[in-house]
């Protein structure tokens, strides 16, 4: 079985990791010293020093492997998550050596370039070798071999959402062997998964021994059920996973308060709500619309006087949005569009070949030039650089009754260009799907995650088909 071998499977990997580290030590001694130079010179520690210097280095490497969540199931895990926790635990282990080496027991002697190397090509190794073993255990799955059988208890959302996933993505190794439900007949299949019985067939399943995992997947109706499921999961030996039928509540990323050993699940984390976090996000949005000011100055300039000869009317176009925390501010930008008569442009969004729009409207549009006077909304603090799109106060009203979540967007400040406007929705364009891009980027931000929509701007968001 899967949970036997694993074991194996681990110790083997620790096995693999002490080797590699000992070898790229001991390669950089060799590359430092008849590489990089014609042999150690007078004064150089001989390698056997070296060599016991690996007495430190490869079990406290292989801690701070097991500390990073290197040795956690691979199935599942990203490789660049992987490869991340890698360069993690070897950049502390770089500055454990430096501190211990050098200040602590003040070895000079030992070669600095040596560490160096020792670090990028241990890092390049062990992540060489992840790669490769990601890359055999996708083919042996493929074949048949290293799978891990799953048997689901419950049919709910929760379930078919967890089938999908897994028939979406057979690297894993997972095979769904079959459902149990009290409420659905059995032999009904949903993407050829059958539904084996009631849940009352565990109990007859469990003994024989030929899972791999209990997957709970009830329904929201059954979880007076949950606790005899687990005791019996429980004393099976059988490892056992909850997949809560409530996902469109809890998002991905939930975190948890210990309240006297209650644990208290916060239906939503926002980083954002983090002082540090705030702060930081701030002092980004300050420096980036100041340099962005700077840099856009006289593109803006002629911008304003294309607008001015176009058509009569002010360059600047303020509407009012709705912002962070649900509060209105006026929003900047040039102005694409005919004057107007008052409250007329608050009826309706701009739609495809929109006669309201003028010629040079058209382009500034196109190109988003027109969004630009926003980053005097990013100094003042009305906007980010990175966000949801803010909306009109009549469309907030709408959607907030429409579309489940809706409101979630405004607890960060709203952004000049954002995770769902990079992934091409912009304009007439499903507000369902915005809303779920938006949502994500709130509960994932991080500031590489608004550096990474920055530079996806640049390449894709500028210019859209959408944007008009």
């Amino acid at each position: 079985m899967i949970k036997d071998n694993q074991k194996v499977f681990n110790r083997l990997l620790v096995i693999l990791d002490a080797f590699i580290t000992g070898v790229a030590f001991i390669l950089s001694y060799y590359v430092k010293f008849y590489i990089l130079e014609d042999g150690p010179g007078i004064g150089v520690l001989p390698v056997e020093y070296y060599y016991m210097l690996l007495i430190l280095i490869v079990p406290g490497y292989l801690f701070l492997y097991y500390g990073c969540n290197v040795y956690t199931p691979k199935r599942t895990v990203k490789r660049r998550h992987e490869l991340y926790r890698i360069w993690q635990a070897n950049t502390i282990g770089l500055a454990a050596l430096i501190i211990i080496l050098y200040m602590i027991v003040k070895e000079i002697n030992v070669s600095r370039s040596v560490i160096v190397i020792f670090y990028v090509l241990n890092i390049f190794l062990s992540a060489a070798f992840r790669v490769v073993l990601r890359k055999f255990l996708r083919t042996i799955r493929s074949k048949g071999y290293n799978l891990k059988h799953i048997l689901l208890v419950g049919y709910s959302r929760a379930a078919e959402e967890y089938i999908r996933r897994i028939l979406d993505n057979p690297q894993w190794g997972y095979v769904v062997c079959g459902i149990l439900d009290d409420h659905i007949p059995s032999g009904t299949t949903y993407k050829g998964i059958k539904v084996l019985g009631s849940v009352g067939n565990l109990e007859y399943i469990l003994p024989e021994n030929r899972l791999d995992e209990i997957a709970i997947t009830l329904s929201l109706r059954d979880y007076d059920m949950l606790e005899e499921l687990v005791h019996i999961c429980e004393k099976s030996g059988v490892h056992t996973k909850f997949i809560p039928d409530y996902n469109s509540l809890i998002p991905t990323r939930p975190y948890t308060e210990d309240l006297m050993g209650l644990p208290v699940i916060n239906i939503r984390y926002v980083p954002l709500t983090n002082t540090g976090n705030m702060m930081l996000k701030r002092i980004m949005d300050v420096a980036g619309s100041l340099f962005g000011i700077l840099v856009t100055s006289p593109i803006m300039l002629v911008v304003a006087c294309c607008v001015k000869l176009s058509s009569p009317g002010p360059v600047i176009f303020k509407q009012e949005r709705v912002g962070l925390h649900n509060k209105p501010f006026y929003m900047y930008k040039f102005r694409s569009m005919e004057i107007q008569p008052p409250g007329q442009e608050k009826k309706a969004w701009t739609v495809r070949d929109d006669p309201r729009v003028t010629g040079v409207g058209k382009f500034l549009r196109r190109t988003s030039l027109d969004e630009l006077p926003q980053l005097f909304n990013i100094l003042k603090g009305d906007m980010s650089l990175v966000g949801p799109r803010p909306e009109r106060p009549l469309f907030v009203e709408k959607f907030r009754e429409e579309i489940p979540r809706y409101m979630v967007k405004h607890q960060v400040r709203p952004g000049l260009t954002g995770w769902a406007q990079v992934n091409g929705l912009r304009g007439d364009t499903s507000i369902k799907k915005r809303i779920e891009y938006d949502v994500y980027y709130i509960e994932n931000w991080t500031i590489g995650f608004d550096i990474k929509i920055i530079l996806m701007t640049f390449f894709t968001g500028f210019v859209n088909k959408n944007a008009y």
